[in-house]
């Protein structure tokens, strides 16, 4: 964490805070508007102070927090985890989506072993509408 940073590449931020792997990959989710800074669709190098919110949004995952501290390096993931505060609506919208995923998983029929060769063409030819 460097305090004499003002403000940041939101980019570079989010790289830093480990929300995405790559600088790349975060400049693409802020072009593609799946991060917001304070409710508005913004350009990756958007200065980014402390203090700002921010939607970010990555899969089925969305999180919303508030900017703590600026870093420009990746360090280890405690000291990204300090960069940022989520909030408490947040994480219970985020506990609630995963609980929904895992009972939606549980409810979906799974076999209990893959076909054998006389199951597969069985399979193809029910697919294909073969006789």
């Amino acid at each position: 964490m460097t305090g004499e940073l003002s403000s940041l590449r939101l980019d570079k931020w989010l790289w830093a805070a480990r929300f995405f792997k790559t600088r790349g990959l975060a400049s693409e989710a802020v072009s593609g508007g799946h991060v917001h800074l304070n409710g508005e669709r913004v350009k990756p190098a958007r200065a980014l102070r402390v203090g700002d919110e921010l939607r970010i949004r990555k899969g089925p995952q969305e999180w919303t927090v508030v900017v703590r501290d600026l870093s420009d390096r990746r360090g280890p993931a405690s000291r990204a985890a300090a960069l940022y505060e989520e909030t408490v609506a947040s994480q219970a919208a985020r506990e609630q989506a995963a609980e929904q995923r895992k009972l939606a998983r549980m409810a979906a029929p799974h076999p209990t072993h893959r076909p054998d060769k006389k199951s597969r063409r069985q399979i193809i030819r029910f697919k294909t509408g073969g006789d």
